[in-house]
């Protein structure tokens, strides 16, 4: 059926699901599986969360969508809500990951064009991954992912991830915004360095330019704290988000400071969906539930608890070369092909998914318990036997 009806664009495992509760997700022959892939870090509450039904089940009855041309209250709540955990205080809505990238990238151009002329060249890194709409895809720093869609956006330039002496031969006038990811997700789970954020910060400020943080994989507590950046104590200007945002009901955002914001007037950018009352009111429920229900604050700890599991993997068997990330972002680095790594797990009833080139990456949702994770890496462990 999928042959004949739907684009073959994605590598699917031979599963249909069809039901989840918690980190547990049933397919349609009743099958559990534990899932440690939380729709790509977007199920941060699991799968059929009460407060995200209720939120669903209760705005439904009142309005789903209503057109930007007019204010709602759930849009309203939501910013506040957001601003309320960052230093920021403006925010765009929209529907997806990629869509909050183009929103970013518009803004530091337009900011550019307010303050020079030829000030709109966007840096990007090495290894990035942005998403997969034309402007997105032009600041993702994977040739695979680009090179059949060639020519891309122009004035866009590539550096070094965490290369402070390549940042500063390539940042110059001309540059009206940098996007970086606090941590690379598609990329192999590799951190940026507190000191290169920092010296990104200075070079922003020196230049007029924007610090843009793609934080819709790292975002949201997957790490922590709901933003990102907090953990590497380096304020950005903008700041676009999805994917936990609405715990598996599609929304984005571009948060910004005033200075960023204010370059928008009104028909510069727009979504037709995005502030819909639906998705907002689902999302200020998983983002209550994250903050004021105290699911972030046990993240680092049960990150702690993981890693030192995944190292004590790592120190037994030679298959496991590092073991990488923060919080319950985290990845293995193996010596052995990465899809017979997540095949073998998915046939033993655990969902992981790749990263990079060799990177296992365990994304549960962050109030995944204690056993769960146990239970995890025994599988884990299993698979390595297997294939050492």
């Amino acid at each position: 059926m999928e042959k004949n009806n739907l684009m073959n664009t994605y590598g699917r495992f031979d599963v249909i699901f069809e039901k989840g509760i918690g980190t547990k997700i049933y397919d349609t022959n009743g099958v559990e599986y534990l899932d440690f892939v939380s729709g790509v870090a977007v199920n941060c509450l699991g799968h059929s969360h009460p407060i995200m039904v209720k939120a669903l089940s209760e705005q439904s009855k009142k309005i789903i969508h209503v057109s930007n041309y007019y204010w709602n209250t759930e849009h309203i709540k939501l910013s506040e809500k957001l601003i309320e955990h960052c230093d920021h205080n403006k925010v765009f809505f929209c529907n997806s990951g990629t869509e909050a990238i183009e929103g970013a990238l518009k803004l530091a151009r337009k900011y550019g064009k307010s303050q020079n002329t030829n000030k709109d060249i966007i840096l990007y890194m090495d290894n990035s991954f942005h998403g997969r709409t034309m402007g997105a895809l032009s600041v993702t720093g994977q040739e695979k992912y680009q090179q059949d869609f060639l020519p891309l956006i122009p004035r866009v330039k590539k550096i070094n991830f965490n290369d402070i002496e390549d940042l500063y031969e390539n940042f110059t006038n001309e540059v009206c915004g940098i996007i970086i990811e606090p941590i690379q997700g598609e990329g192999g789970i590799n951190a940026a360095s507190t000191e290169y954020l920092k010296e990104a910060r200075k070079l922003c400020d020196k230049f007029n330019a924007l610090l843009i943080f793609d934080e819709i994989q790292c975002g949201m507590g997957r790490i922590g704290n709901l933003f990102a950046y907090k953990q590497f104590d380096v304020i950005p200007d903008v700041i676009p988000i999805a994917k936990a945002l609405g715990g598996g009901f599609p929304i984005g955002a571009v948060i910004a400071n005033e200075k960023a914001a204010k370059a928008f007037v009104p028909g510069d950018h727009g979504s037709t969906f995005g502030g819909n009352p639906l998705g907002c009111a689902v999302a200020l429920a998983v983002i209550t539930e994250l903050t004021d229900g105290g699911v972030i604050n046990s993240v680092q700890e049960k990150g702690s608890y993981l890693k030192e599991k995944l190292n004590g993997l790592k120190n037994k068997y030679s298959l496991i070369d590092e073991v990488k990330g923060m919080g319950l972002l985290l990845g293995i680095s193996i010596n052995t092909s990465p899809k017979e790594f997540t095949n073998l797990c998915f046939r033993k009833g655990l969902l992981v998914v790749t990263a990079g080139t060799d990177v296992i990456r365990l994304l549960p949702p962050l109030n995944v318990t204690v056993e769960e994770i146990d239970t995890a890496v025994k599988i884990l462990e299993e698979a390595i036997k297997e294939l050492s």
